[in-house]
């Protein structure tokens, strides 16, 4: 077993783009614990809880890190500066 282990905290919000602005305020809010890997939230409607939609884009950057602007961004990738 690994470990990591994944909290699910459901809500109740009339969309998932709701769902998601509100992940990452939570994620926000927890960064000072550096226990929250951002990059693998992930929300869904309570009926289709297999179908999940990335929150943060989290793709790799050229210089090392990893992309902290929300998930489907336009323009270039942004280094994430949470500590």
């Amino acid at each position: 077993m690994s470990g990591r282990h994944v909290i699910h905290l459901p809500v109740v919000v009339p969309d998932i783009e709701t769902a998601a602005d509100v992940a990452a305020r939570l994620a926000d809010s927890l960064a000072f614990l550096g226990l929250v890997d951002a990059g693998e939230i992930t929300v869904s409607a309570e009926d289709a809880q297999d179908v999940r939609r990335r929150v943060f884009c989290d793709r790799l950057l050229p210089a090392g890190g990893r992309c902290g602007a929300r998930d489907g961004h336009p323009g270039a990738c942004l280094r994430n500066t949470d500590p």
